[in-house]
Order: structure tokens, then C-alpha cells, then sequence
């Protein structure tokens, strides 16, 4: 079994994967976190590796910038490798001045004004949910580890660089309610439910618009390690 943007073959790919936007990152959770880990995929080196994590297994698959991106390889982990659930794990940029730089958020709903679902399959909404069993196994990891996590809905954007005169934090914050900004989730959970299977988006701030302190790409590729702890735990915890 191949797609055209992954050459794992059939069983390569465990039923829970992790899947942070950076292959680095990717990279990173195979190297610290998984036993025996196995690169499977190197194709656009998009990596992805399965080991185990206490005993079971995981994978861990990048799935690049953007909701394009996240939807390529989301929809086809679940349609063609038979994966049950995705864990993003990705960064976020904070509309709320009470999220500071390394903080937590579980995602209990994306919104975004992208054209991405009524594209896919003409589904109109403009918020799109994740799976709530599974966001409770994360709920409940994030409480055995004794972190902190923020729960509420993000906003999910097409676009990194905006000109003047566009809906700003007033708008996804105020109006919209979103405590942060990320790139991907919409796209994700958009995927999962028309597949009926499971998503879930886990995010560590890695930059306030409100404050404007930033973290060092280093620091984004190899200090997120919370946010990495949590997913796994969750990975492998029964329902």
C-alpha cells in the first residue's frame, strides 16, 4: 500500500498517530519518545515513524503547513492506512493575554472563514468540532501529568500575513470567541468527521498578538515536550 505522498506499507501505520505540522518535530518524537521507532515515510520528506510508547503502538506523521496540507495527509492516514484517530500537536499563536508562551490548549472547536469543508464536500459550517472521547483521554493525561491545560475553541487561518484592514483580535477573539490562532484543525476535523473516525488538536503557544513575545524555532521544534508527554499518554490510554 502507497499513496502518492506516502510510501508506508500496509500495517506500517499504528491507529493512533500523532501529527505535528513540523517533520523536525516528527522527528523529534521518534528520537525521545518511541521505542524501536521506524521511519516509514520520507516522501516531500513529510517524515513519519511507528514504535511503541509503553508497550503500544504509535505513530508519529507530519503533516506540513496549512489546512491543503493537513487535509492531504489526514484524510488519507484515515481512508487508506485505516487509522482510528489523529492528535495534532501543534502551535498556536495566543489571542488571549491570559495564555503565555509554553502554555496548553485543547481545542473543543475550530473556527475559520477558510473554504476548505465546502470544497471537500460542501459542508457550509464554519466551526468544526473534535472527537470528545477523545479529547477527554487528553483531559485526563494532562491531569495525571499535572499540567495545566486551557480548553476552548481556536481559530483555524489560510493565512500567516494579512494587510491592513482585516478582521483582527477583536474579531476571533471577541467576536468569535477563539483563544488562539493555528493553521491546520479545521481541516482535521472536517476530514475525520466525514470519515467517521476521530481527531483531537493539542497546542502549545509559541507566540502571543498580544504581548508579542515569540519562541525561537528551536524552541518550537524541540521544546515541546508537555504538549508531546500529554498526546502520548493519550495515545496509548483506553477510552
Amino acid at each position: 500500500m502507497s499513496t502518492p505522498h506516502n510510501e508506508a506499507g500496509k500495517g506500517q501505520i499504528a491507529k493512533c498517530v500523532l501529527m505535528p505540522g513540523d517533520p523536525l518535530r516528527a522527528k523529534y518524537v521518534a528520537e525521545h519518545f518511541l521505542k524501536d521507532a521506524e521511519l516509514v515515510n520520507t516522501v516531500r520528506n513529510m517524515y513519519a515513524y511507528t514504535g511503541t510508547y509503553k508497550g503500544k503502538q504509535v505513530s508519529v506523521m507530519a503533516s506540513g503547513m496549512g489546512m491543503p496540507s493537513i487535509g492531504i495527509y489526514s484524510y488519507e492516514l484515515y481512508k487508506f492506512y485505516d487509522v482510528d484517530s489523529i492528535i495534532r500537536i501543534g502551535s498556536a499563536g495566543a489571542y488571549d493575554k491570559e495564555l503565555k508562551l509554553f502554555d496548553l490548549v485543547l481545542a473543543d472547536s475550530a473556527f475559520s472563514r477558510s473554504s476548505y469543508a465546502r470544497c471537500q464536500s460542501g459542508d457550509r459550517a464554519e466551526i468544526q468540532y473534535p472527537n470528545t472521547s477523545l479529547n477527554a483521554r487528553i483531559q485526563r493525561a494532562a491531569r495525571d501529568l499535572e499540567l495545566p491545560l486551557k480548553v476552548g475553541r481556536i481559530h483555524s487561518g489560510d493565512v500567516f500575513y494579512y494587510e491592513e484592514g482585516q478582521p483582527g483580535i477583536e474579531y476571533f477573539r471577541g467576536e468569535k470567541g477563539c483563544l488562539c490562532v493555528e493553521m491546520e484543525s479545521f481541516a482535521l476535523f472536517h476530514n475525520a468527521k466525514i470519515l467517521r473516525k476521530k481527531a483531537a488538536c493539542l497546542l502549545t503557544i509559541s507566540d502571543s498578538l498580544v504581548t508579542h513575545e515569540v519562541t525561537t524555532p528551536e524552541e518550537r521544534q524541540n521544546a515541546f515536550t508537555n504538549m508531546m508527554k500529554v498526546a502520548l499518554e493519550a495515545a496509548v490510554s483506553n477510552e
